[in-house]
């Protein structure tokens, strides 16, 4: 693995469907777009409703779409040890750089159990596999601890980075201190990436990214200046971009006849969201995923046409590659109908 930044790609439907050909499109923007690499299902990918034929499919053709060109990362945790090692067999088998394996979620095991009984396994199966433990307890339940993954990282030389989505700054720096300077921290969250890399006590490589499947080139360009040092260029770049980390999770309050509620729009609903009304194939999100309340699809509408009026260069790569008109689709109510919920 290297430094950079990592498209965690959008699985596009049609209807409900995988859209091969836009998977393609998606991963031919990306590339050309000059992306370190890309992740094919993770959570933005939907991997929880993929059937497992879909997601062995989708890894191999953006396996065979990156060859030559920039790292694949294929998604192939579960929580189910029999069935993350036999994705991943089928992963290897495809010709990836490494895999991502996401904390067990639902069934909840220890620290202790994720490292013996689920890293450990996988990473001794495939030696010559980067293994990349994916951390994110807000939505597993689970957490792989830093102790336990100092752990497996001395005895596994092939677990050699993690995703880092904790969101504590604390869990970040005790893995820094316990796992060494050599071991690669890559952010999961978009919003953290400028503070986990300028942090000496975190020293984080890069980033996997959701915005960066709307702004592949400036979510690459803010890693490398990072990298670099170049940190005025840097700030003035997260400044620009921080609007788009916003689709990540569209928080609204919504009218019952029972009160109001709060709504959360997780990942990947804003960002393909978004992706639809630019013009992108990226199709609606499976069940249990569905649309945008009014309120939410007002929400990514408005990021969206600040970000055109305020920093219009970083969607005009989105013109050029599919062939559309922001500003016509941003205005187009006709367009957006679909994309919410009547009611």
């Amino acid at each position: 693995m290297h430094t950079g930044c990592y498209t965690a790609l959008i699985t596009p439907f049609s209807g409900q469907d995988v859209d091969y050909q836009g998977l393609e499109r998606l991963a031919d923007f990306q590339i050309a777009n000059g992306i370190s690499g890309i992740l094919a299902v993770g959570t933005t990918g939907e991997s929880p409703t993929l059937v497992w034929d879909e997601h062995i499919k989708v890894i191999e053709h953006i396996s065979k779409k990156t060859k030559g060109t920039c790292l694949c990362i294929a998604g192939t945790g579960s929580n189910n040890t029999l069935e993350a090692l036999s994705a991943t067999g089928h992963a290897h088998a495809a010709g990836v750089d490494a895999v991502l394996l996401v904390d067990p979620y639902y069934n909840g095991p220890s620290s202790i159990e994720i490292r013996k009984e689920y890293i450990g396994p996988v990473a001794e199966a495939f030696p010559d596999l980067t293994v990349i433990p994916y951390i994110i307890p807000g939505r597993t339940g689970a957490q792989l601890l830093p102790e336990d993954l100092a752990l497996l990282k001395d005895r596994y030389p092939n677990v050699s980075a993690v995703k880092e989505a904790t969101g504590n700054l604390d869990n970040m720096k005790r893995t820094r201190q316990v796992c060494g300077k050599d071991f690669m921290i890559f952010s999961g969250d978009d919003a953290l990436v400028y503070q986990m890399m300028t942090d000496p006590a975190i020293s984080a490589c890069g980033l996997i990214s959701v915005a960066s499947n709307i702004v592949p080139r400036f979510a690459e360009n803010l890693v490398s200046l990072i990298a670099q040092d170049r940190l005025t260029e840097a700030r003035a770049l997260m400044t620009e971009l921080e609007p788009l980390f916003n689709l990540t999770t569209v928080v609204t309050r919504e009218s019952t006849p029972y009160g109001e509620i709060a709504c959360r729009a997780r990942n990947p609903l804003g960002i393909k969201t978004a992706m639809a009304i630019l013009g992108m194939p990226s199709g609606g999100c499976r069940r249990p995923l569905g649309r945008m309340t009014r309120k939410g699809l007002d929400h990514v509408l408005a990021i969206l046409k600040t970000v055109q009026a305020q920093t219009p260069h970083l969607l005009a790569p989105i013109a050029e590659f599919f062939g559309v008109d922001i500003d016509a689709r941003l205005n187009d109510e006709a367009l957006h109908r679909h994309l919410s919920y009547d009611d």
